[in-house]
């Protein structure tokens, strides 16, 4: 079986079609007009992030590292965001196998739901969050008489996470499952294999890169969640205050905090996605 149709197929929707790995080997230089106006964009991302390590180092923040404030926010936004980013597994890994495989009533919808809170102002989806779960909520007051409170809890940090960060990992997902070959499909139904052995064994293994990449994704957009999480869960320290939080409270007390936040979850972010690329390497040799 040609290993190209093995690894991409058109998405239906545009036509075109949406490769897990790169198709062929890199060319050795690129037009020099192509250039100018790409390093532009790459030194827009770059400088601010080497300014900013070069002067976290500069400014002595490393000692800051062992601060009370600074070890609860970054424990918190471990643990939140890691507990946002394995629910989203449980209930995105599904959602986006059924709009990869399946035409059902509301699918559009769906895919608007999915775009629209991709790019949602994080400060709306707060304000949103706490319009519905809120105590003067519309479903507040149901929630009040089973004796739950979601607002300013350490449940909201995870719910505000989830939010924004979902969509990125069903994407991913999508994409991975949309480019897993049909007639891989269809001769593992020949074969006899039911619906979950289908997806266990075929399906999920073959699509792994992209639900990888789409965890990697959402884990770090959770880390670094901050307007929807101000907003639904506020910001107190040991409960709510996850490390974006903390680093905009640094600004107002002391700076040196706010330094050693930012360089530890630009550190964090950058050690994750490492980790992705190797595993897509690995994957795209394997």
């Amino acid at each position: 079986m040609d290993q190209n149709a093995a690894t991409t197929r058109p998405t239906g929707d545009l036509g075109s079609p949406l490769p897990t790995h790169r198709r062929g080997p890199l060319r050795k230089a690129a037009p020099a007009w192509f250039l100018p106006p790409a390093a532009l964009l790459v030194l827009l991302w770059a400088v601010p992030l080497a300014s900013l390590t070069w002067r976290g180092f500069r400014a002595g923040a490393l000692p800051y590292l062992g601060d009370p404030m600074v070890v609860q926010a970054l424990q918190l936004s471990l643990l939140t965001s890691t507990i946002a980013a394995s629910l989203v597994i449980v209930t995105g890994t599904p959602l986006a196998y059924a709009l990869s495989r399946w035409e059902f009533r509301g699918r559009r919808v769906v895919e608007v739901l999915i775009d629209l809170t991709l790019v949602l102002p994080p400060s709306v989806a707060g304000v949103a969050l706490l319009i519905a779960f809120g105590r003067r909520g519309v479903l507040g007051p149901a929630l009040s008489a089973l004796g739950i409170s979601l607002p300013f809890t350490t449940a909201a940090v995870v719910m505000a996470q989830m939010f924004v960060a979902a969509p990125f990992f069903v994407r991913a997902a999508r994409l991975g499952f949309d480019a897993v070959d049909p007639q891989l499909e269809e001769a593992a139904t020949t074969e006899g294999a039911n619906t979950w052995q289908l997806f266990r064994f075929v399906m999920a293994p073959l699509a792994g890169p992209g639900l990888i990449g789409g965890l990697v994704l959402c884990w770090t957009r959770a880390l670094g969640e901050f307007g929807a999480t101000i907003l639904f869960a506020g910001n107190m320290p040991g409960r709510t205050q996850t490390m974006p939080l903390a680093i905009y409270l640094g600004f107002e007390r002391d700076v040196g905090v706010a330094l050693a936040l930012s360089v530890l979850l630009l550190l964090v972010s950058g050690v994750l996605l490492l980790a992705l690329r190797r595993l897509e390497r690995a994957a795209g040799t394997g």
